[in-house]
């Protein structure tokens, strides 16, 4: 298992390069490469004819640290209902971004399936069979994620469930898709919004459906993406969940806000931080392992 984190809110702020730098040397294993941009901005130079050489010269930079690639993200909404001009200009950045994530030698790259009113289930496995033979070609897995939306419920906002977002439609999901090509991106922040047990979930589940995860706290009311122990999840019956299934995937934050009230200078520190959590809570993930 190595312990990873993603580049997006560093990015931001910093640029990929130096990104990638700051990860490095903060001490993760790997690098989650986070593709969000693409679908808002056009002259992006994962959208340009010289995406290759910017992605090559990103992973040559973690090579010299000895850090990998082992995840990465692609833009979303995956395709939006009835909007037939942005589902045919994303699913081209699709594509790209599984392409990207087999360049930078990623073996995952996170699609997040679509939300839509009628044939959901349908819809989404034409969508992630139009892109099989992408993924197929680089190498690449595409993860599927458990998702939420909000609901105006008589007057009252919700957070609701919506597509994959239980262990029975999840795995439903990865089963008629099959592992060779796929696999669950498990969200375990996003298991408490629609009111499931994030430890109940990785049992229904399985290491059979769950390669990859998504590392991060909230208080069940916001998606707060934030770091381990600092909210209300129940971390020590997640990583004994993880342990008892023998989870064989990455452990792998998205939890980029804990970082949002730092400063540019406190970035490193924050990184290392996150990082000692990190491998703190892998030992006790290792710990359940080798006692179930």
């Amino acid at each position: 298992m190595k312990l990873v984190n993603q580049t997006d809110a560093l990015s931001l702020r910093f640029g990929d390069e130096a990104a990638v730098r700051i990860l490095c040397e903060s001490g993760f294993d790997g690098i989650d490469y986070s593709m969000f941009r693409m679908k808002n901005n056009s002259d992006d130079i994962l959208n340009s004819a010289g995406y290759k050489e910017y992605v090559l010269e990103l992973r040559r930079i973690a090579d010299c640290y000895g850090v990998t690639f082992e995840q990465a993200h692609a833009p979303f909404p995956s395709a939006v209902d009835g909007d037939e001009d942005y589902n045919a200009d994303i699913f081209e950045k699709l594509k790209r971004a599984i392409e990207i994530s087999g360049l930078l030698g990623s073996e995952i790259c996170v699609v997040h399936p679509a939300i839509f009113a009628e044939n959901q289930f349908e819809k989404n496995m034409e969508l992630y069979r139009a892109l099989e033979p992408t993924a197929e070609s680089f190498g690449v897995k595409i993860a599927l994620e458990n998702m939420w939306i909000r609901k105006d419920i008589n007057g009252v906002d919700k957070i609701c469930r919506v597509v994959c977002s239980d262990a029975e439609d999840f795995n439903r999901y990865v089963d008629t898709l099959g592992t060779k090509n796929f696999t669950a991106c498990l969200d375990l922040g996003h298991c408490g919004l629609v009111g499931e047990d994030a430890a109940d979930m990785i049992r229904a589940m399985g290491s059979g459906r769950i390669g990859a995860l998504h590392i991060h706290d909230n208080e069940f009311l916001h998606d707060c993406h934030t770091l381990p122990y600092t909210m209300e999840m129940d971390w020590d019956s997640i990583l004994t969940a993880l342990g008892e299934i023998d989870y064989k995937g990455n452990f792998t934050y998205e939890a980029d806000h804990f970082l949002n009230g730092f400063p540019d200078e406190l970035m490193g520190a924050c990184e290392r931080f996150m990082h000692d959590v990190g491998r703190s809570m892998m030992k006790k993930i290792e710990k359940s392992r080798l006692n179930k």
